[in-house]
């Protein structure tokens, strides 16, 4: 067995040779699937200096630290990666920013008590009833997109980036017209607790975020004064009948879905569509045999998943795949690199719409984690692949090697998604 002594690296400084990291840049997204494989093979528990995590990538080694909640605790699953710099912590302060986790990095008993209480109202009936409102909005948006003279678009900006947000405002009784300002409060919340910001360059995410906190404790009072048909309406009843849910849990539970629910959701459309455009057999295959969809976006959050890793902090000594974590280690689960394993999934570099096993990826965690909103998530995605394949069948990716990603510890979103189509 590997301790926690053996696998710290040395340095230069100490007289020893810098470690090797087999290729792999934590905030580096456009393809880190080679430097996943090299270390599934060679060092699936990895000890990184450079962001002080345990990098684990093997997938059962993954799916065990998230089904053992009791020894690696979920509490720095929002922690911002690097430290927020004074004058952040100043506006963050001045502003009444007391934001904390809706669900992710809550531990039970409080996560079994506010879960509960959410999975009440955040109801597979609530959510199936938007499906004409969301087919309607997609067709919308690629009938508008193809009216372009050009005839080129971008998926992300023209389709994704909008789907989700409009869905997810609706879903909490919010004008969509505010689809801007969200998505610039999302693009700050992910910023500021995923990525890799100088002190300086965290200010104006700074403000943004005591914007949307501050909105978010707006739409609780609103609840409380006017009710409504809508999720955060249906916890303020809930609370109202005796459910055991503060405002700021709800106000939390706002701050983290409002996000989860559009900018994740964003990227899975985007990322399917990219996928299945890149393979052009394959998506023949799905306009001649549509049931195959919700396999297609399965094997989609399989090879890439808008969420490639997520945290967790050991509460005791522990061993994970032959290497012992101390007390208080942290990790860092590669379920970008878990759902290639080949140990599960046969040739799993390769995307294959009909593998038979999809749907054991770990893109939306396991265990009592797993992702509240994942139906919602994918019954998005299936309406979009659906309407594409009626409206839009013949577009093409213009330049599918200089698509990019944003530099992120966690997501995985692509810039943009550039199309063309004949007239």
């Amino acid at each position: 067995m590997t301790t926690a002594q053996d696998q710290t690296p040395t340095t230069a400084a100490t007289g020893g040779c810098p470690v090797a990291h087999h290729g792999y840049e934590p905030f580096q997204q456009n393809d880190p699937f080679p430097a996943y494989r090299s270390l599934r093979a060679e060092e699936p528990v990895m000890y990184d200096e450079r962001i002080g995590y345990w990098v684990v990538t093997r997938y059962e080694d993954v799916k065990a630290v998230f089904g053992d909640w009791e020894t690696f605790s979920s509490e720095n699953a929002q922690a911002p990666v690097r430290e927020r710099g004074p004058e952040a912590k100043r506006i963050m302060e001045e502003g009444g920013f007391t934001a904390y986790s809706g669900l992710s990095a809550r531990v039970p008993p409080e996560h079994t008590r506010i879960r509960g209480i959410v999975q009440k109202a955040f109801t597979p009936r609530r959510y199936k009833a938007l499906e004409p409102f969301i087919r309607d909005n997609v067709a919308r948006l690629l009938e508008r997109m193809l009216e372009r003279e050009d005839r080129t678009g971008d998926l992300v900006r023209d389709l994704a980036y909008d789907v989700p947000t409009i869905t997810i405002l609706t879903l909490f009784g919010e004008d969509i017209d505010q689809i801007d300002t969200f998505k610039r409060w999302s693009d700050s919340r992910g910023a500021m607790t995923w990525g890799d910001l100088s002190d300086e360059e965290q200010i104006p995410h700074a403000h943004n975020l005591v914007e949307y906190w501050q909105k978010c404790l707006g739409m609780v009072e609103k609840a409380h004064r006017e009710g409504g048909d809508h999720l955060v309406a249906d916890l303020v009843k809930a609370q109202e009948a005796g459910a055991e849910i503060t405002d700021h849990e709800i106000a939390s539970v706002c701050y983290s879905l409002l996000f989860a629910g559009h900018e994740t959701t964003t990227t899975l459309i985007s990322n399917t569509l990219r996928m299945l455009l890149s393979h052009p057999g394959q998506w023949r295959k799905l306009q001649e045999e549509p049931k195959k969809i919700p396999g297609a976006v399965e094997e989609v959050l399989r090879t890439s998943p808008s969420i490639v890793a997520w945290r967790r902090k050991a509460l005791r000594e522990a061993e994970v795949g032959g290497v012992t974590i101390p007390e208080g280690g942290q990790l860092l689960l590669v379920m970008g690199s878990a759902n290639r394993d080949e140990a599960v999934f046969e040739n799993g570099e390769e995307f294959d719409i009909d593998r038979p096993n999809s749907r054991e990826h770990l893109a939306f965690g396991y265990g009592i984690h797993y992702c509240l909103g994942n139906m919602l998530a994918k019954l998005q995605t299936r309406i979009t692949v659906e309407e594409t394949l009626r409206i839009a069948p013949h577009l093409r990716l213009s330049d599918p090697d200089a698509i990019t990603f944003g530099e992120n510890l966690s997501f995985r979103a692509p810039v943009a998604v550039p199309v063309i189509w004949e007239s």
